[in-house]
This record gives structure tokens, sequence and C-alpha cells, in this order.
């Protein structure tokens, strides 16, 4: 893998390249730098990905999506994500999720991706203890029907209780049913839907506030409609699917598109790696 951006003294000493102003051959690095092409440790991918850091006040909720889509803007191919991903792409889906408290996710992602729970991995068990966190995320599920099968491992085994975020008008049978599974229901709404800021706040006053969503489009739209997106790591696939299918975010427009600046840019094999953060 090689950082595109920021450009730095290891982005400019690649294989083939010539630093820039120093007289270097073609074929060398800077003195002193690291092949900028290499198999990033998942030590350095967690620095990449890190969260912002505390404020004066503490820890605050950041939501950070993380998405694939092909050139040609497709989210899935036959409905899943997988067919679009890659080796690498993996290796940061799964930094990210051992960097965060919480994975949202919504419903229809759980049963089209068949959603199992996070599982600890020795990789981050330290940073994970270092930063206060258990040992794998929670994940968070989005339903106001709760249209979910509970009999699956993600409710009946999880190293960390799973949690169903709902609304107030949820049916109370389908409230039982979670529950009685072992996930922990989280009223996020007043009606049927969950309120996005509501969801946020509702995780922060549980202690999590290093979020997480890896959608689908429809719950990414309704995080940016809401305006409660801080984050988005986006992988470009060198693949083109054509179809009719959807792109990485869906429901709800907004009045204004929301301005996002770029602040990494990583490839590996024609994948790209963006990281951008609202503005």
């Amino acid at each position: 893998m090689r950082r595109l951006f920021p450009v730095t003294d290891e982005t400019v000493a690649r294989p083939g390249g010539t630093a820039p102003d120093t007289g270097e051959v073609p074929g060398s690095a800077l003195p002193g730098a690291e092949p900028a092409d290499h198999e990033w440790t998942f030590e350095e991918l967690a620095a990449a990905y890190a969260y912002p850091e505390p404020g004066p006040g503490g820890l605050v909720p950041w939501l950070r999506a993380n998405m694939v889509s092909t050139l040609d803007g497709a989210a899935q191919h036959e409905g899943r994500s997988q067919p679009i991903s890659g080796a690498t792409d993996m290796r940061i889906f799964g930094t990210l999720r051992g960097l965060a408290d919480v994975v949202i996710v919504g419903a229809e992602t759980v049963r089209q991706e068949e959603y199992r729970p996070a599982r600890a991995r020795e990789a981050f068990a330290a940073l994970r203890k270092e930063a206060g966190q258990g040992p794998a995320p929670a994940i968070a599920v989005v339903s106001a029907s709760l249209d979910l099968d509970f009999s699956r491992p993600l409710f009946t085994s999880p190293l960390v209780p799973t949690l169903v975020l709902t609304g107030a008008a949820a049916a109370p049978d389908r409230v039982a049913a979670a529950e009685k599974a072992g996930a922990r229901v989280v009223i996020a709404g007043d009606g049927m839907g969950v309120d996005p800021a509501r969801a946020v706040a509702a995780l922060a006053d549980l202690g999590m506030t290093r979020l997480l969503t890896e959608g689908g489009p429809r719950l990414l739209g309704q995080l940016i409609a809401a305006g409660v997106l801080d984050e988005l790591c986006l992988t470009v696939s060198p693949m083109l699917a054509a179809g009719d299918a959807q792109r990485i975010a869906g429901g709800p427009s907004v009045t204004v598109p929301r301005r996002f600046a770029l602040v990494s840019l990583l490839e590996e094999e024609g994948f790209l790696f963006g990281r951008y953060r609202r503005t």
C-alpha cells in the first residue's frame, strides 16, 4: 500500500520514482524513508484511521461511515458488497471495527449480508485495553419493525451484547423477542422509526462515542440527511458493475450537498481508500 495524500517524504519515496530536488537516482528512496509501497501492519492502519483525540470537554461522539463503491457508483453486486471488495479493503474494514466502540448497521444489511457478531482480534487487544474499550465492538442494529431473526448468532451468542435501536412505537412482542434473545433494546425515536441524532446521543449515553456505520445505503442516507455523519471512509473499487445497484447512500435528499474535505488517500492494487471529514 502507498499513501497518495497527504504528500510526504514517504509518498514520493516510491519504487521507480525520483525524489524531487534531491538528485536521487530512479528506484531510490529519500534518505531514511521507508519504501512507500509495502504491506501496512494493523498498527500502521490503526494510526492512519485513528479517531480524533478528546477535546477539553472529554470524549464526544464521532460517527464515521465505511463504504465501498465501484467506479460506476455501485455499492453492491447482486445485493452484497463482498464481490466488489478486496483483501486490503477487508483489512481496513477490520481495522475500523477494531477502533470502534459500536458498529451501527441497518436491518436490511443485517439480513442481506448475514451479519455475525464482531470478534475479538489479538492485533487490537492492547490498543482497545488502553482506550478503555471492551474486547470487541458491539453491533447496533437499526430497525423500526424489528423484523429480524433473533435466533441468529448476532443476537444469541455475541461477545458483547447486540443493541437494537428502534422507536417508542415498536411492536411490544418484537421488543420482547429481542430482549429474550439477549439483545439490548434502545429507544431512539418517538414513533416507529429511529431519529439519527437521538441514536447517536443514546449510544454516547451508554459510553459509546467512537461510532462506525457500515450502512447500508438507506441508513447512510438517513444519517447524512440528519447531519450527524462526521467522517466517510470510502473505498473506490477498480471494477465496473453496471445494472441498477444502489449507490452508497440513498433515501432522503439534502437541501444543499454536504461538503467534506479529503484527509487521506491510500492506494493498493488499483483500490483507492479515501478518508473524508465534514468541513
